[in-house]
């Protein structure tokens, strides 16, 4: 088993380096090498004719940058745009910068999107003194007007060739480092003596090809220079000139999602362990009571003459560790003179982990006299994952001590796309009040949950795009239309047949679209960075005309995926793969990226492709399906609601291919609170 290593202190990094005009890092029309430190967020607008640009810039792990990014052909900011070219662009650093070697990434721009902005690059960076120079070799849009024949084609038919500029048809994997030449590009960054002040110039030999041949467009110099100032770690600004006779203009606000006030800051153990001798006797019971007094649930505490074991029922909000802390205390100020191993079994909703195994006399060592740490605790720290789950007892899950407004959680639901050719931006703005009532016949798990529409603009969405007869999502601008709606109203039965072991099972309306009912099953190793599972569900389509969208429209269809994920260990991210039938009846798989932060943050990217494709109104089609997921937790801010948050999912709107049911307890989040990568990662909550 591997020893809890320290994590870096990602919150004190800060980078002096600022995006360019499509979002990526980068001088002023090229992108450089350079990455931002992990979790940041970007987002920013940028203008220079023929385009404005606005994007949401995310670095989802150390060595990847992803962008999903709007760019509108204008004449005049004060008209309306002649096209929209949507896109969402890649960066992968593929080596860090050394004393001798620079730092080098590999970038897709307009990877999956329109292909008139569309290309690919190989750039260098690296830094001398004041100076950050930036160097390298394109494809597609930056190949420019170069004449270097593409150095790929000897490799394979697919690099060799013409490369459309410009067409409806999206930018294919098909596209990617083809084309008959490549163009160069470089400049650099000067840092000044004044802080957060830089000047940056480059070169692009960008011929604006398809700009041209549509219009009378006077293509600009190749050279650029402009100032960038920097007067917040959290905003940049920047006004240059491209030739001699364009203006450019950038704003860009940034974020570190470490940065964000932790879920739990509200919340402290009052619990302290004894610094006297021990209690004279066991008490199980005095166990539980102090447990509730330090603001956590533990249930069939009982003991032996050598071991205290309880069941510790986890609450969102707190890192499993931070809640052991307080378990253990409160079971070792109750365990009498002899019991020297104290063990707790955690729990999500009925789910359980491994038995967790902890010396007493480690824990009074560095509770009450500081001379232990949590790198010691952990070594004598056991694991004990084969036992059944259920061997302590079969009794159910203990109800809870009262039923009231702290128990509902808020979250406030931004929906946003940037990905449309039909429209430049949409959105939708919720409030969601979710509540758990009180458990049914001792196992099943029953919650509620009301969407107050709040704003949009999806208003005659339906007049620009196709409706299917019978529609997948694309009638999501008909479950705006009321004011409130029942979001979900379900009733779960969860399962562990052993702690690597869970089921679940659900009926009623499971998401805002559908209802029925439907099933997961995972299984999970303790120990290991792979977990795989399947969920199915008969998925029935609800009539959002009905009152608070209670009704069906009679469309159903039965729907299923295997699901795997895997833990990245350099990268401190998880890869989620799922390949099986979405909610149309076609078929395809889904990749994704999930990262959960210490505050409680959470940041996932997903890209999903189907068998079947999907017009749009300018007479191309698409097979897939992207986006990003950001949820900011608020139970850390003065006044309010714990375990409420803020979601962001950007992405686009009323779409019908590739599109699955809203699991409403996906099994992987639920044991994530006792999963090794979990524990490991936050064992330093151990100690106060």
């Amino acid at each position: 088993m591997l020893c809890p290593v320290a994590h870096a202190a990602d919150t004190d990094i800060q980078t002096p380096h600022s995006p360019n005009l499509y979002g990526a890092l980068g001088l002023n029309t090229i992108p450089s090498a350079r990455m931002d430190a992990p979790g940041t967020v970007r987002a920013g607008v940028s203008t220079l004719d023929p385009y404005a640009h606005s994007w949401l810039g995310l670095q989802i792990a150390k060595p990847l940058s992803i962008t999903l990014r709007q760019s509108a052909e204008i004449s005049s900011l004060k008209d309306d745009a002649l096209s929209l070219n949507p896109g969402i662009d890649l960066k992968l650093r593929l080596f860090e910068e050394t004393r001798a070697r620079p730092e080098i990434s590999l970038g897709l721009q307009s990877t999956f999107g329109h292909k008139r902005l569309s290309g690919e690059y190989l750039t260098f960076s690296k830094r001398y003194k004041s100076f950050d120079f930036t160097g390298g070799i394109g494809w597609g849009r930056y190949a420019g007007g170069g004449d270097i024949t593409n150095p790929l084609s000897p490799l394979s038919s697919h690099f060799d060739g013409p490369r459309s500029a410009d067409g409806e048809n999206p930018s294919r994997s098909a596209d990617w480092f083809s084309g008959d030449k490549i163009g160069l590009f470089g400049g650099v960054e000067y840092f000044t003596p004044i802080e957060g002040l830089s000047l940056k110039l480059d070169y692009n030999d960008d011929p604006y090809t398809a700009e041209r041949a549509n219009s009378d467009f006077d293509a600009p110099a190749p050279w650029s220079a402009a100032l960038n100032y920097k007067p917040r770690p959290w905003a940049d600004l920047s006004i240059g000139i491209q030739g001699t006779d364009k203006i450019m203009a950038r704003l860009s606000l940034q974020s570190l999602l470490n940065n964000w006030r932790r879920q739990d800051a509200q919340i402290s153990n009052a619990l302290s362990m004894r610094t006297s001798s021990r209690a004279e006797h066991a008490h199980p019971e005095q166990m539980e009571n102090d447990a509730a007094y330090g603001d956590t649930t533990l249930y069939e505490a009982q003991s032996n003459d050598h071991t205290a074991h309880a069941r510790l029922m986890l609450e969102d909000g707190r890192s499993t560790p931070r809640q052991l802390s307080s378990a253990l205390t409160a079971m070792a100020n109750h365990a009498g003179p002899k019991i020297e191993k104290l063990t707790v079994t955690p729990t999500v909703l009925g789910l359980k982990g491994p038995a967790i195994s902890v010396m007493r006399r480690d824990l009074e060592q560095a509770y009450t006299r500081h001379q232990g740490s949590a790198e010691e605790i952990w070594h004598k720290t056991e694991f004990t994952t084969d036992a059944p789950a259920d061997s302590l007892t079969r009794r159910p899950l203990p109800p809870k001590r009262d039923y009231n407004f702290r128990d509902i959680r808020y979250t406030l639901d931004n929906q946003i796309s940037l990905s449309e050719e039909d429209n430049g931006t949409l959105y939708r703005t919720s409030l969601l009040a979710q509540y758990q009532a009180p458990d049914a016949l001792g196992f099943l798990h029953n919650f509620a949950s009301l969407r107050l529409n709040i704003n949009d603009n999806l208003e005659g969405l339906a007049l620009i795009r196709p409706q299917a007869l019978l529609p997948v999502r694309s009638n999501i601008d008909d479950f705006t239309l009321n004011r409130v709606n029942i979001d979900r109203l379900f009733s779960a039965y969860t399962h562990s047949f052993r702690s690597d072991l869970h089921l679940s099972l659900m009926t009623g309306y499971l998401e805002e679209m559908y209802g029925g009912f439907g099933g997961e099953i995972l299984y999970r190793p303790f120990n290991s960075r792979f977990a795989i599972g399947a969920e199915s569900w008969l998925a029935l389509k609800r009539d959002p005309e009905s009152v608070l969208a209670t009704g069906y429209n009679g469309d159903h269809i039965l729907t299923g995926h295997l699901n795997g994920w895997y833990d990245l260990p350099l990268w401190d991210t998880t890869l989620k793969a799922s390949v099986g039938r979405y909610l149309a009846g076609d078929a395809g798989f889904s990749l994704g990226l999930q990262k959960e932060f210490s505050n409680g943050a959470k940041l996932e990217t997903f890209m999903s492709l189907s068998n079947q494709s999907e017009p749009d109104v300018l007479g191309g089609t698409t097979h897939d399906y992207h986006g990003v997921r950001l949820s900011l937790p608020l139970g850390g801010f003065a006044y309010a609601p714990r375990n409420s948050d803020v979601r962001f999912e950007a992405g686009p709107l009323g779409r019908e291919f590739a599109q699955r049911l809203d699991n409403p307890l996906p099994l992987y989040d639920l044991t994530q609170p006792f999963s090794m990568n979990h524990i490991e990662s936050h064992w330093d909550e151990i100690t106060p």
